[in-house]
């Protein structure tokens, strides 16, 4: 959606390491936001993108209008089921049909072989692979780690809405995901370290913790307490100030 950082940045590289021809879309899409402020002050960078993309010898951008996208309002939605009832799909009702539609939208448009997405946003690499199955999109999907600034938060699009107390404050996420995940692998409880947590979050004014989860990155089953012989990743929502971020963290068995 444009206000290009190094995250995407990578996608990028990554296409052009296994693919003949780079695609870059930018389209801040407008059915995907449920608060219509969020969507009102989404970064539009356009010129630096341009500036970004063609340093990276991309071979086309896709730059269209909200007009040629949605000459009409899309009457279609798509109902992922179970894995958009929790987390992301919880806080942000309707999101995930307005990514499935502007995805297959694209898919169907470029007719790309590969398509890749950040690990940052997990939910969503869930939900667009289960779209590419259930449809038989002729794609495939390519997940690439999430990148981060040197004391580890997730570089994103909205961290430039932050002020300087916020973007400190803003920490809370990855230093709290790294704490969790190193009580878990010393033998600690799930709850008893989603509590200690949670509590971390209350003590922060300038912080308001959605959710702080573990979870099946496949499928988005809540766990209840952690298995260290099966895949799992610890997903965080909080507002910073008026910021929402949101990050992840995998544990591999």
């Amino acid at each position: 959606m444009g206000a290009l950082h190094e995250g995407h940045l990578d996608l990028i590289r990554a296409s052009k390491k296994s693919t003949d021809l780079t695609v870059v879309s930018i389209f801040v899409n407008p059915i995907q936001f449920n608060n219509s402020e969020d969507f009102e002050k989404y970064p539009i960078l356009t010129d630096q993108d341009l500036k970004l993309l063609e340093k990276e010898n991309v071979d086309f951008v896709f730059l269209p209008s909200a007009e040629s996208v949605y000459p009409e309002k899309p009457r279609l939605s798509f109902n992922f089921g179970e894995l958009e009832t929790v987390l992301e799909g919880a806080f942000r009702p309707g999101h995930f049909s307005g990514v499935g539609v502007i995805v297959s939208k694209l898919f169907n448009i470029i007719r790309p072989h590969q398509s890749f997405f950040g690990q940052k946003d997990l939910q969503q690499v869930a939900i667009i692979k289960r779209m590419v199955a259930d449809l038989s999109f002729p794609v495939e999907i390519t997940v690439v780690p999430t990148r981060r600034e040197g004391d580890g938060l997730a570089l994103s699009s909205r961290n430039m809405r932050l002020s300087s107390s916020e973007r400190e404050k803003a920490l809370l996420l990855f230093n709290n995901l790294t704490h969790a995940k190193n009580e878990l692998m010393k033998g600690e409880k799930w709850l008893a370290v989603r509590n200690q947590i949670t509590q971390v979050f209350e003590a922060e004014p300038l912080a308001k913790l959605e959710y702080f989860e573990l979870v099946d990155p496949e499928t988005f089953l809540v766990y209840s307490e952690f298995d260290p012989t099966k895949k799992s990743s610890i997903c965080v929502a909080s507002y910073i100030g008026n910021i929402r971020l949101i990050d992840n963290l995998p544990i591999i068995p």
